[in-house]
């Protein structure tokens, strides 16, 4: 076939009147043109030629995975966005209508919510933040004291507690609510924030533990040793030496303790009963009754006020929660 087309080939092409025939004969004279390089020189033509198919699969695959990520994304960000498209709706339409195109604007949904109970909406988001705050503070200081002693100190049993410790990780909230209930209600600590604070004050959060364990565990051991030597002890090394070091992993334990301390409803619920002291979560709940005639319209614009401060955090975190989840070997 090849010396069929060999000679008479550009006559053909002359002859050639459809564009399917020009198609043919310009394949085949590409063909011969390349059976008459040197070998090596065909090789470089095929190998470029195999790049270049590479390369388009690339482009090919990297588009598909990047349509498969926007879509996965879409139907994860579906809710948030209707949530916040269903704050600038009328109450009466806002299950009736799925999408998110809006048709009117209802703004005093937020000025109505923010005011619709016993206190500004302001009031719960200050008792909010004062549980955080005392939450982080707790968690930060207990947590890393306790990280120190088992990462650095040397203590009869300090496997086992060390066991036991990551154990109580695994133990639901609803194991030890009851106990806890009864003691804090015979120290008339219900009503108060005392309950929701002073646990963190004692190291009760394991996660955090571990967490700075695993950071404490990766800064070498030569710098405690030079601060030995120069006559620092346990407390001098710990502040001075280790907590300086420990940047992300007390950022980490921050940013945590931020997000799930703000958006705890089930403690709050069960400690505070008195509408002064609740905390957003639970002021939340308050926009539900039992007649559903509930005002979904202000419900749905506090919740959004709710989750400013989260999303500011996180932003604002964000570097340092990935490096601190990243330096403790927690991936």
């Amino acid at each position: 076939m090849t010396e069929q087309i060999k000679s008479p080939l550009k006559d053909d092409r002359k002859a050639a009147t459809s564009a399917d025939e020009q198609f043919e004969l310009i394949a085949a004279q590409a063909a011969l043109d390349e059976e008459r390089l040197p070998r090596e020189q065909r090789n470089r033509l095929r190998a470029l030629r195999r790049r270049e198919r590479k390369a388009k699969y690339s482009v090919l695959r990297s588009l598909l995975k990047h349509l498969m990520i926007i879509a996965v994304a879409s139907v994860m960000i579906y809710p948030l966005l209707w949530m916040v498209v269903s704050s600038l709706r009328p109450t009466d339409v806002i299950f009736r209508e799925p999408g998110l195109f809006l048709q009117t604007f209802e703004w005093q949904n937020y000025s109505e919510g923010w005011n619709s109970l016993s206190h500004p909406f302001g009031h719960f988001m200050l008792n909010s933040a004062i549980v955080v705050l005392g939450s982080i503070i707790g968690n930060l200081v207990s947590c890393s004291m306790a990280a120190y002693a088992f990462a650095r100190l040397e203590f009869r049993f300090k496997g086992l507690f060390f066991a036991i410790m990551l154990m109580t990780i695994m133990l639901p909230i609803h194991v030890i609510i009851v106990p806890q209930y009864i003691m804090f209600s015979q120290l008339g600590w219900v009503n108060t924030f005392l309950p929701l604070i002073v646990p963190k004050l004692l190291a009760t959060d394991a996660f955090f533990i571990f967490l700075m364990v695993q950071f404490i565990r990766g800064i070498p051991r030569d710098i405690d040793e030079a601060a030995r030597i120069d006559g620092a002890g346990h407390p001098r090394i710990f502040l001075q030496v280790i907590l300086p070091l420990m940047i992300p992993a007390l950022a980490t334990t921050t940013i945590f303790t931020f997000i799930w301390t703000w958006s705890d409803f089930f403690s709050s619920l069960i400690y505070l009963t008195d509408p002064d002291m609740f905390t957003v979560p639970v002021a939340l709940r308050a926009f539900v009754d039992a007649t559903s005639e509930s005002n979904w319209g202000s419900l749905f614009a506090m919740s959004i006020v709710t989750l400013l401060p989260v999303f500011i955090a996180f932003v604002l975190g964000q570097k340092f929660l990935v490096k601190g989840i990243a330096t403790t070997g927690m991936k």
